[in-house]
C-alpha cells in the first residue's frame, strides 16, 4: 500500500489477539460494505514464532467459537478441570490445600498456544475480508469526518475510527494524551514449560509463597506451564543459574507430586507492573487490550480481559453502524467506555490486592487469608460467583462472550 491512500470504516493498530479478534468480529457482523484494516509489521512474520501459552476462560472461548476461530485451532488444547490453591512458606514440609475448584458445567479454562490462536484469528479475519497492512501505525490526526493514520510504509489510511490495540506502550495512546495510572510491582514472572512423569489430570495448582505466586498450569500430555513470580532481582538470579541449579530451585516449588520433572524450554523472566488508562477513548480513538490495561498475572486474566474489551467494542460499533450511525462518534465510544470501565477497574484492583495480600511474609496476614480461603472453600455459592467472574460471564455480558454472533 506504499504511497497510496485508502479509506476504511475502522483501522486497528495491532495484530495481536485483541486486534485480530476485533477485526474479524466487525467484518463478520457488518459484511462487505464495512471496511476494516489491521496495521502491524508483525503481519510479515509467522505467528508460529510465539511459543507462549494462555489460559482461555469460558467467555473468551465462546467469543473465539462465535468467530469460527476455536474450531480452527490445530495445536493441543488442554482443559483445566480442577484447581487447588495452597498458602505456605517455601521451607514448609507440607502444603495444605485451602481452596479447591472442580469443573461443573464446563472447564474453568483451556490452555492453548498463543501462536495457534493468532494463526486461527488471522485466517478468519482474512476470510472475512479484513485488509492487512504490514506496517506500524505511527501517528494520526482527526477532524469532524474521521481520522487520518500515517503508517511506516508511507501510506495514509483514512477511517472513521482508529482502535489502539498496540500494546502496553501504545504510541497512539500517548499521542492522544491519555494518561495512565501505573506502577511496577518490583517482581518478575518466570515462565517455562515443564515435563513430568505422571499425568496431571487437568489440574492447575496455585502455590502462594512469600516471594509471589507459583502457578502450575496443565498442558496437553505430561507437560505443564509454570508462571513463577519472584522479586525482580531474585528472578534474574534464577534464570541465570545453570540448568542443574535452576532445576533444584524449581523442584523446591514444583514438588514431586507429578514425579520427576524436566525443564523443556528456556526459562524467561518478564517484569510485572500495573497500568490502567484514565480513559479508554479519545476523539475517534478507542483503546483495547494492553493499550488500555495491564494487570498482574496472578489470576491469568490479562488476555481474557482484552477479549472482553473486544466483545463490548464490537457490539457497540455493530449496533451503531446498523442504525446508520458513525462508528467513531462520541456516543458510540462513550457506550463502550461505560461498558468496560468498571469491570476493568474491578478486576485490575482485585488482582493487585491479591498479589499484595499473598506476596509477603506476614504471619498475621497469612492467618487472615487462610481463614478466608477456608471459608470460601465451604461456600459453593461463592465459588460459583468467582468462577462466573473469572469466565467473564457476570454483569451485562456482550453477545460474543455468550457465544452469539453479531
Amino acid at each position: 500500500m506504499n504511497g497510496r491512500a485508502a479509506k476504511f470504516d475502522v483501522t486497528i493498530a495491532g495484530a495481536g489477539t485483541a486486534g485480530l479478534a476485533l477485526a474479524a468480529a466487525l467484518k463478520q457482523g457488518l459484511g462487505g460494505g464495512f471496511a476494516v484494516a489491521v496495521c502491524d509489521p508483525a503481519l510479515k512474520t509467522d505467528p508460529r514464532s510465539d511459543d507462549r501459552v494462555s489460559a482461555i476462560a469460558g467467555g473468551a472461548r465462546r467469543l473465539l467459537t462465535a468467530l469460527g476461530a476455536w474450531e480452527r485451532l490445530t495445536g493441543p488444547v488442554q482443559p483445566i478441570l480442577s484447581m487447588d490453591i495452597t498458602d505456605s512458606r517455601l521451607e514448609d514440609a507440607v502444603r495444605p490445600t485451602f481452596l479447591s475448584f472442580d469443573a461443573a458445567d464446563e472447564p474453568a479454562a483451556h490452555m492453548v498456544e498463543n501462536r495457534d490462536v493468532l494463526d486461527a484469528l488471522r485466517t478468519v479475519a482474512l476470510d472475512a475480508g479484513v485488509q492487512f497492512v504490514a506496517a506500524v501505525a505511527e501517528s494520526y490526526d482527526t477532524d469532524d469526518s474521521g481520522v487520518r493514520v500515517r503508517v511506516s510504509d508511507g501510506a495514509e489510511l483514512h477511517a472513521r475510527l482508529l482502535v489502539a490495540a498496540d500494546g502496553a506502550r501504545s504510541r497512539l495512546r500517548e499521542q492522544a494524551g491519555i494518561k495512565t495510572v501505573n506502577w511496577s510491582y518490583g517482581q518478575s514472572g518466570i515462565v517455562a514449560t515443564i515435563g513430568h512423569e505422571r499425568e496431571h489430570d487437568g489440574k492447575a495448582v496455585q502455590h502462594f509463597l512469600a516471594g509471589g505466586p507459583f502457578a502450575i498450569l496443565p498442558l496437553a500430555g505430561k507437560q505443564s506451564s509454570i508462571v513463577w513470580t519472584e522479586p525482580a532481582a531474585e528472578a534474574e538470579r534464577l534464570v541465570s543459574l545453570s540448568p542443574v541449579e535452576f532445576h533444584a530451585e524449581l523442584e523446591r516449588r514444583f514438588g514431586l507430586q507429578l514425579g520427576e520433572i524436566e525443564v523443556l524450554s528456556r526459562p524467561r523472566a518478564f517484569p510485572l507492573g500495573f497500568s490502567i488508562a484514565r480513559s479508554f477513548v479519545a476523539e475517534r480513538l478507542a483503546l483495547v487490550g494492553d493499550a488500555a490495561h495491564v494487570i498482574h498475572p496472578i489470576a491469568g486474566q490479562g488476555l481474557n480481559l482484552g477479549l472482553r474489551d473486544v466483545a463490548a467494542l464490537a457490539e457497540s460499533i455493530v449496533e451503531a453502524a446498523r442504525l446508520g450511525l458513525d462508528p467513531g462518534a462520541t456516543e458510540t465510544l462513550a457506550k463502550y467506555e461505560r461498558w468496560r470501565r468498571f469491570d476493568t477497574l474491578a478486576m485490575s484492583l482485585t488482582t493487585d490486592a491479591l498479589n499484595r495480600l499473598f506476596s509477603n511474609r506476614s504471619d498475621a496476614l497469612k492467618l487472615l487469608r487462610d481463614v478466608g480461603l477456608g471459608l470460601v472453600d465451604r461456600a459453593p455459592s461463592l465459588k460459583r460467583i468467582f468462577a462466573k467472574e473469572a469466565a467473564g460471564l457476570t454483569g451485562e455480558v456482550p453477545r460474543l462472550l455468550r457465544g452469539e454472533v453479531l
